[in-house]
Parts: structure tokens; sequence; C-alpha cells
């Protein structure tokens, strides 16, 4: 984990701030080597959720020892200008995209559940690789949808506060300063249970009054958890907190997206007029959750060759994963699918919480070099133009 002090001038308020204390911080770092098995094409950042601004995020993926990154954001791509400045000034290549969910409305996925923990018929899709000329094309077209789901983001705050009575939050004044949406970003559920976590630590403080606070709403605590709500001394306790009322209070409060959503073969056309990779973001039946704050669930598995005879229909042409997420049985079935389907295939794992390593260790693993050859062919058609494959 970045060191506190840093992190906190990397967080600073503006980009341009931000940049400058970069500057200011590297006489006094000594980074580690590069390790060429070490990539992550899917960070988040504070444009989306995340404890890391673009900036800080390319330091701490510096400091981790990887040889390159990527960002990442929900409905957004306004701190990649940011993210790029960044990796120019510790040295490190890097490539820009962003997240985005689409409704599957008239494919084959159409009602079905694929990738979506929350709600069946939207799927997540990535934008890989866009083109440093291409990227205020995307924020433009992805502009009213952020603000069609803040319509949807208050609405959930009003039933949190349904739920809660006695926590009254405000969208306006406990949940948008906690993003970056005047400057692009965008606002996600994350955002409405961190402004409840801030809201309920303000009120119960933390430790023991906090479990039995939550004891008290209902909620039973892992051992781990409440180990995490016994530990005075971590930095992100908040972070913790929104991991355990995300996962108890979002499927309570969550109302189904829908003009927020463009259609997938929109998204489709966008890509192939800006020249970015639009790819599948794979989930998978999850078991275990990587970050801590997913349930057990079924995905996309018992039909996952009608997901790749629909991506073929409407032109998607390449395939995201996560190989720390998924067995290795599911694995070896996906990347067989992507063989026989001619999918690019493009890794990353998403980093949202301060306790996740942005160390892909799965990367190690040679059955997984063809994703570090298609890292560097997504950095190689940023900066050339020149084709992915």
């Amino acid at each position: 984990m970045i060191d506190i002090s840093v992190l906190d001038r990397l967080n600073a308020p503006s980009a341009e701030e931000r940049l400058a204390e970069l500057r200011a911080v590297l006489p006094e770092t000594s980074f580690p080597p590069m390790v060429p098995q070490y990539i992550n094409n899917h960070i988040h950042t504070t444009y989306s959720f995340s404890p890391y601004s673009p900036t800080a995020a390319v330091y701490a993926a510096r400091m981790e020892g990887l040889c390159t990154a990527g960002i990442i954001d929900h409905d957004s791509i306004a701190g990649a200008r940011e993210f790029i400045a960044a990796a120019e000034i510790v040295d490190m290549p890097v490539t820009v995209g962003m997240e985005c969910r689409v409704s599957m409305a008239g494919t084959r996925l159409d009602g079905r559940r694929t990738n979506n923990p929350d709600q069946v018929g939207v799927s997540y899709m990535t934008i890989q690789s866009v083109p440093h000329n291409q990227i205020d094309t995307l924020d433009a077209f992805f502009r009213p949808y952020r603000a069609l789901r803040n319509q949807r983001n208050r609405k959930m705050v009003e039933k949190i506060n349904q739920l809660l009575p006695d926590v009254h939050l405000d969208f306006d004044r406990d949940v948008l300063p906690l993003s970056q949406y005047a400057g692009g970003g965008s606002v996600t559920e994350r955002h409405l249970m961190y402004a409840l976590a801030k809201r309920l630590t303000e009120q119960s403080g933390r430790g023991e009054a906090m479990t039995a606070r939550l004891e008290a709403m209902g909620l039973q605590l892992s051992e781990k958890q409440r180990g995490q709500m016994l530990d005075l001394t971590y930095p992100f306790y908040e972070y913790d907190l929104l991991g355990i009322l995300k996962s108890a209070f979002v499927p309570e409060i969550y109302i189904d997206a829908d003009e927020e959503c463009p259609k997938l073969a929109d998204v489709a056309a966008l890509c192939r007029e800006t020249d970015a990779l639009l790819c599948y973001a794979y989930l998978g039946d999850v078991g275990q959750s990587v970050t801590g704050d997913k349930k057990a669930q079924k995905f996309e598995d018992d039909y996952l060759e009608d997901v790749f005879e629909s991506l073929r229909e409407e032109g998607v042409k390449a395939v995201t994963y996560m190989p720390t997420r998924n067995t290795r049985a599911q694995l070896e079935r996906l990347r067989g699918l992507c063989g026989q389907y001619g999918m690019f295939q493009v890794s990353g794992e998403d980093i949202n919480s301060p306790r996740q390593s942005f160390v892909i260790k799965a990367m190690e693993d040679p059955l997984f070099a063809n994703l570090i050859d298609a890292t560097w062919r997504l950095i190689g058609h940023e900066k050339t133009g020149k084709p992915i494959f």
C-alpha cells in the first residue's frame, strides 16, 4: 500500500497540483525494478471509485513493480490525460480506457444475466486502447449517461434514508463531494455506500461501537469483517466498512438502470468510429470474491457459448478477464472459446480498494504470456495507430 502521507499529496484537489506533487516526491522515491510479467489494465481511480487519483494510481503501480498499467473508470475517461501525464513523469508506458454498462436489448442475451451482479439484461464492457485524440469523443458520448445515472443515484439515496431513517443522507451534500463528477467523473453505488460509511462512523465511531451498530442494523459480521471493524489503526477504515455495507444494502436499495445504459450496438459503433477496442468483461460464476464485496453467484457460465455467439453477431472482437478471479477450468474454457471465435484477449484486475495489490501474481504463469503481449499491442496502438490484431 502506498505511504499515506504520499497518497495525500498525490490526491491533491486538482490534476495540476497532483502532477506537481508527483514531480516533487520523485527525488525522495526509489522505485523497484519493473517486472515484465506485472501488468494491470484495469485500475480504477477517483474518477469512478478508488482511493487513488490518476496520478496516485500511476505512482502506486510503479512502486509495486508494474511495467505498465491501464486506467479504467466507470462511465468516464476524464482521468486519462492525467494518467498519461503522470506515467510520462515516472517513465512508465500506460494504456487508457474505460468501463461501461450496455443494454443487451435486441441481442440474444436480452433479459439474461451475464456479468452484472445487480441486473439482468445489462452487461459490463470495457473500451480499451483509446487513441489519445479520441478521449474527448468518448467523454462527450458518455456525459449524458452520467447525468442520467445521477437521477437514479438520487432515488437510491432516498431508499437508503427510508431503510435507515436515522442516517439522513443528502445526495448533493454527502455524495457528490466524494466524487470527481464536476470534472467528468461518475458517481457509482460505491459512492453511496462510502457516504453511508462516513455517516455511520460520524454517528457511532469505530471499533466495538461500530460492530454493535451494524449488528443492531441486522448485519451478521464474519470473523474477518469483525476484525476489520475492530482495527483502529487501519487508515482506510471506511473503505472496509463500505465493503460490508455494499454487500448488505446495495441489493436492498438498487434500482434497475435503464436510459443510462446505451445499447450494445451504439457502443460498438462508437468504438469503430474512435478506433478503440470494445471488450466483453467475462466474470464467470463467482465463488470467493477478489474484492471481498461480491457474494457467491452464478453468472454467464451456463450459456457462455451464447455469449460468444452474441458478441460475434454484434461485432465485438475482444474479451477481458481477471486470471485471479476464476478457476483454472473456467479460464481454460474461456480461452478455448476465445480461440474458437477469434477473440482478442485482454487482462486486468479491477483495483478500487486500498487492500488490493496492483500486482496480478497469476501473470507469472507462462499460460498468460499472450496477455502480456496483448498489453503491449494496446499501448502500441494508442501511440502509433498500429492495428491491434
